[in-house]
Parts: structure tokens; sequence; C-alpha cells
């Protein structure tokens, strides 16, 4: 039943036209009491409580996410960087190596004639079709990447690349030390692989260097095999195949030393890392030069082939160019309306474009972000079909350079360290060109950062008055100001992207937390009266309507966190009143009050009037006397400045709060008169008590009930069951004692 009624609640609540103010309007009408009230509110507390729960998993399941993927591209980004570190050496030694080949060529062939052709040392093969700049080459890079692997450690093996028998020596080597490993069977299935280098390692944890393993490594020509040690075995098979890896998929990394942590090296492929550890620092080193020999030789090997396969292809589009040349005529011309390839390539030696890395490090020291901006645009738009045009690349890495100091000097115009003097629109030049450069969203932060910080400086800067009432105008005209200044600037700046408004929210939530603490702190912490504790919180209510004329309502946000510093206030001007109530009482003497002069009795009569006592004339005697009692009088006082000013506070969430401190205040001053109704002996004063019960039970009482109705909206059920009641405390008749 409970879950039928929830659902129906819930579906009353998700209608695509709900409106909220007719929903509250239609459920006060149909509601008997507040208990009904409170009751409902307890449904939708609890709708809300579950929803919030699901939003808070689901903002912890995408933070999750969001923490995973940031630190999958900061691994991504370390191998990228250790990646074209490499790949800049390997090119510089290719290029070296390509010159020194070409003269040494070119020397053999003046001093020795027409000369044969060199077996290749690459793959196995030694066949007539194969240049002699690749055979020479490829035994170059082999002998210069093994002459270093020469070992005297007990747990490495090395063997120098020399000609063809060589080969087959190393290849049946490396046939005999597979038999070794189970699992690998295919590793010998790929033409021209031989073993490089060899030997036992031992893997420790990334994160801890904790001892994971003992690995036996087998480097090759185009891969490197790690295989587990099996200290089990006693047979012929002493490793299992545990990975392999490509020469070109994983990137070589020294760990320094440091502490247990010594003869290390990381092998870096995404999205893994492992950490190997050898016997000394001379093993170590070995293993770091032959694996970095070993991949440039790679890596040159397949430059050449790529290189050959270039020519080729040059060639054969040399020889389709020149088919495409000779005349066809209009009936066999097949590409007649087709496109010319040339016509995509755009100019790159235009003035402007090579100018143009220059021109941008002018505007940047020059601070003009706007012209810089608009070169960027203007290439991005011209190179918008060319993005595989030879030499675009390099323009676009200069340029990237430019693109990345222009925003770290507009990140750094944002930030809260510089000037904050100039409000809002101060950051508008800034944000503007982040936004053009596609960095909305660190514009967004570092804008809001700004004006959060601009925010705490005026507020740490406002100077404490000592009317408090003063300072906190002065506050609220800070804040809000600054506030929906913020919010217009960020709508003129932010108007194109929709999703950076929910971060302002969040923001201005901040924001006001920030305010209400200095809030808190001037009005609150200082033990102010009721009175002025009301009009600081009614001036801070009117500044935050405000804020609704651009469509941003914090006033819940507001009530949310003043409502425990208020409840704390009303309790305990709660307490004071009722202290000085039952003190009054103690020395109540049950006779006519006397105020000696006309003033002092028509000050009387204009402040009961203000409070909604209309009708005080008919309690007054002749000259300056009063027929009710100055206890009831001064009760009467209190009680109506207390229930004003909880008015001026009052919000849903101090409903009950309000409400039942009214109804204790009232009980102590009902127990006070029953109690001397029954114990008073003299007819004259029992008529006297009688008179000031009749004016508390039927003046100030249901005055106190209207002003509570009009001020909240619902009727005081409680307080009209205190009035109604003929005694509200019933008590032994024959016992004297007052519970109070």
């Amino acid at each position: 039943m409970a879950a039928d009624v929830a659902s129906r609640l819930r579906r009353q609540l998700e209608a695509p036209r709900f409106e909220p103010a007719q929903y509250v309007k239609q459920l006060s009408q149909q509601s008997d009491g507040d208990r009904d009230l409170q009751e409902h509110r307890h449904k939708i507390q609890s709708l809300a409580d579950e929803t919030a729960q699901n939003l808070k998993k689901n903002v912890y399941k995408n933070y999750r996410q969001f923490i995973e993927t940031a630190r999958e591209i900061s691994y991504l980004e370390s191998e990228m960087y250790q990646l074209s570190h490499i790949l800049t050496e390997q090119k510089g030694i290719m290029d070296g190596l390509t010159q020194m080949l070409l003269a040494a060529d070119k020397e053999q062939q003046q001093h020795q004639g027409p000369r044969q052709l060199q077996p290749s040392l690459v793959g196995g093969g030694g066949g007539a079709s194969s240049s002699s700049v690749t055979a020479s080459s490829s035994a170059t890079a082999t002998s210069s990447g093994i002459t270093t692997a020469t070992s005297s450690s007990s747990s490495s093996e090395a063997f120098l690349i020399l000609p063809r028998e060589a080969e087959e020596h190393k290849q049946r080597t490396l046939t005999t030390l597979l038999e070794k490993v189970e699992g690998c069977q295919d590793i010998l299935q790929a033409p021209g692989r031989y073993l490089v280098y060899n030997g036992d390692l031992l893997e420790c944890d990334a994160e801890s260097a904790a001892q994971v393993q003992r690995v036996h490594a087998f480097l090759m020509n185009d891969c490197l095999l790690v295989a587990a040690w099996l200290p089990s075995r006693r047979g012929a098979v002493r490793y299992r195949y545990d990975a392999l890896y490509p020469l070109d998929s994983f990137a070589v990394v020294n760990v320094k030393d440091n502490g247990p942590m010594r003869d290390m090296f990381k092998i870096l492929m995404f999205p893994d890392t492992r950490v190997f550890q050898a016997e000394n620092a001379k093993v170590k080193k070995e293993w770091l030069e032959i694996l970095d020999q070993t991949k440039k030789n790679k890596a040159l090997t397949e430059r050449l082939e790529v290189e050959k396969e270039e020519a080729k292809a040059r060639l054969l589009v040399a020889e389709e160019e020149k088919k495409q040349q000779r005349p066809l005529s209009p009936k066999t011309n097949p590409f007649e309306e087709a496109t010319d390839p040339a016509a995509e390539l755009v100019d790159l030696s235009l003035e402007w474009i090579q100018e143009l890395p220059e021109d941008l490090d002018v505007c940047i020291a020059q601070r003009d972000f706007e012209g810089a901006v608009d070169l960027l645009d203007k290439l991005s738009e011209y190179l918008s079909g060319a993005a595989g045009q030879p030499g675009v690349r390099q323009l676009r890495s200069r340029v990237d350079q430019r693109v990345r100091r222009l925003t770290d000097v507009l990140v750094y115009e944002l930030s809260p360290g510089r000037s904050l003097r100039g409000g809002p629109r101060a950051t508008r030049r800034a944000v503007s060109q982040l936004i053009r450069l596609g960095q909305s969203t660190k514009a967004c932060e570092l804008f809001l950062k700004n004006r959060a910080a601009a925010v705490q400086t005026a507020i740490r800067q406002l100077r404490i008055e000592g009317a408090t009432l003063l300072y906190i105008h002065k506050l609220c005209n800070i804040f809000f100001t600054g506030l929906l200044d913020t919010a217009k600037e960020f709508e003129m700046d932010f108007a194109g992207d929709s999703g950076c408004y929910s971060a302002f929210v969040v923001w201005s939530r901040s924001a006001t937390r920030l305010f209400v603490d200095a809030f808190s702190k001037q009005v609150f912490d200082s033990k102010e009266s009721l009175s002025t504790t009301a009009e600081c919180v009614e001036v801070a209510k009117e500044h935050c309507n405000k804020l609704s004329e651009i469509g941003l309502d914090l006033t819940f946000t507001l009530q949310a966190l003043l409502v425990k510093d208020i409840k704390a206030a009303l309790h305990s001007y709660k307490g004071i009143i009722m202290e000085a109530t039952k003190h009054r009482n103690s020395e109540e003497m049950w006779r006519r009050m006397n105020l000696m002069t006309p003033e002092a009795l028509a000050k009387l009569k204009e402040e009961m009037k203000a409070s909604g006592i209309t009708n005080f004339d008919q309690y007054t005697g002749d000259d300056c006397w009063v027929n009710l009692s100055y206890t009831i009088v001064a009760f009467t006082k209190q009680l109506m400045a207390f229930l004003e000013e909880g008015l001026k506070l009052y919000f849903p969430e101090l409903h009950m709060v309000l409400l039942e401190s009214l109804r204790e205040i009232i009980l102590v001053a009902v127990q006070h008169v029953d109690y001397s109704l029954r114990c008073e002996q003299d007819p004259e004063k029992k008529i006297f008590i009688r008179e000031n019960v009749s004016f508390l039970y039927e003046t100030v009482l249901p005055v106190v009930e209207r002003r509570f109705e009009e001020g909240v909206g619902t009727p005081a059920k409680q307080l009209q069951d205190l009035r109604n009641g003929s005694r509200v405390i019933r008590v032994n008749p024959e016992s004297t004692n007052s519970f109070v």
C-alpha cells in the first residue's frame, strides 16, 4: 500500500505539466490539519532523499570513470613522450647511417668497378633482388647492435651477428633455447627471426616495487619474449610462455636507483607497465643498450624498406601520369568530369603562412589576443582540406606551440592573482578568446574561480561597523550586486554553451556559503537581539529575491544555510521570555497597574494597538489606571513582539519551531493564572484574576492566532486547542502546587 502511494506521488511530481504552486494550494485545501501536511511533507522528503541518493551514486560512478580515464590519459601522455623522444633519436641515427652508407657505396664503386650484390642479413635469404645499400646497412646495424652484447655475466648470453653461417647458428641456438619454454611453438614460424640477447630478470610490481616473479627474457631482432620461471620442473622445460611484445610496441625507460629499488628498468606498452630488475648494474646497462640498439636497427631496416616501396610507387605514379597525359577522345575518356588531385593542395609558400608563427609571437608579446586568434582561425580555414599534405604537419606543430603559449597567457589573465578591481567585465576579453580556441570548459572554470576570489576579497575587505544592521546592509549590497553582475556577464560570455550553466549554479551555491559564513559571524555569533536578527535576515531575503530577475533563485539555498542558526536564536529568545515570565509570576500581587502619567497610558495604548489589540481601551480605568495586572501586560507585550519577529524570520522549515515556541510561552502564563485562580482566597482578587484570564483568553490568544494565520497562511491548530480548553493543565483541585 505504501509503495503504491509513493509510486503515485512520484508520477504526479514527474508529470510534464506539474505546477508546484497549484499543487501546494490544492494540498493545503484538502488536508485536515497540520498532521496531514507533516505526513505529506515526510513522503515528499523521502522521495527527495531517494532521488538525491541515486544522483550521488551516479555522480560517484561517473567520477570514478573520470578518474580512471584521467589516469589512462596520464599514462598515455607519458608513453607518447617517451616514444616521441625515441623516434627523434632514431631519425637522427638513421639519417647519419644512410649518408654514411651512400658515401661508402660511392667510394667502393670508384675503386672496384662493378660489384656483386651481398647476401641480405635481415631476411635470411640473400636474393639478388635486394639492393647492396639495404644489405650493407642491415649488416652494419646488426653488427653495431650486437657488438655491445658481449657480457661476462653468468646470467646472460650474447651472440655476435656474422654472415649467413652465423645467422643459421643463431637460429639453431634460438630453437634450442625456446625448446625450454612451454607454449611458444609458433614463435619460430616468423621468417628471418633470430636471437640477439637473453638472460634472467626479476619482475617487480610497478607501484610498490615488490618482487612478483622470476622471468627469462629473450630479445630477438623484431620482438621481446618474456617467459616465467618454473622452479618445480626438473626436465628440459624450465620456463612457461608469458608474453610477446613487438619491438615497436613498447618503450624502455631507465629507473633511477632509490634505496632498495636498484638496477631496474621499465617496459611501457599501453596500457600496461612492467618493471624488471637485473642482477647488477652492468647487466642492466647491457640490457638498456642492446634493447635501444636493436630497436634502432629494426626501425632503420623498416625505414629502408618503406623508402624502397615508396620509390617503386613513385615510378608507377609517374608512368600512370604519362599515360593520362595522352589525349583521349570524348567517347573513350571516363575521367572527363574528375577533378585533378593537385587542385586540393594548398600553397604553403605564401608569405603570410611562412611568417605566421612569428606573427603569433608578436601578437602574444603585444597582448593582442584577438589578433592572434584571428590568425589561427584564418589558418584553420585555409588548411581545412589539406590535412594529409606534406609540410602541413610541421606547420601545425610550430603553430601548436604558439597556441599553448597563448592559452597559458590567457589562463594567467584569469588567475585570481591578477587584479580583481575591474569586476566581471575585466575577464571578458580573456574568456572570449579561450572560447574561440575551443577551451570553453577551462574558460568557465577560470572565470568562476576569478569571481570567487573577488567575492571573498570583497567580503574580507568590508570593515565591520559598530551597528550590526548597517554592516549587513553593506554586506548584502556587495555580495548580491556582485553576484548579479557575475550572472549577467556569464550569460553574455557563455550564451552558446548551455553545458556551463550547471557549473555556474554550483558556484552560486558555494558563493552563498561564503556570504552566510560572514553573515552568521556578525549576526548570530554576536548574540544580537531577536529584533535585530529578524531585520538582518529580512534584508538578506530582499536582496536574494532580486536575483529572480535573471532566473536565479537562491532563496532555498539561503534558507537551508540559515535554518540552524535561526532555530537556535528562536529557542534562545523563547527561553529568555519564559524565564522573565516565571520571575514576574513569582512576585505577582494581583493589583491594578498605575502608569502615573497620561503620556505613559497613551504610549501603552499605542503599543497594544500596534500589536493588534484594538479593544484595549475597555481595560483602562479612570486617570492612569489599567484594570490588568503588570505581569499580564508585560507578558502580552513580549509575546506579541516575539510573534512579529518570528514571522519575519519564518519559512516552512521553521513552522513547527515557531508554533511550539509560542505554545510553550503561552503555557507558562496559562498555568500561572490557573494556579492563582484556584489558590486565591480573597474574593476581590479572585474577581480581578478572572478579568485578567478573560483578557488573556478572549483578547490576546485570538489576536495571536489570527496574526499567525495571516503571516503563515495556515491556522495554528495547537494554539486553538490551547485556548479552547477551560483548563490547560488539570491538577488535583485540593493541591496548591503549580506545574510550570
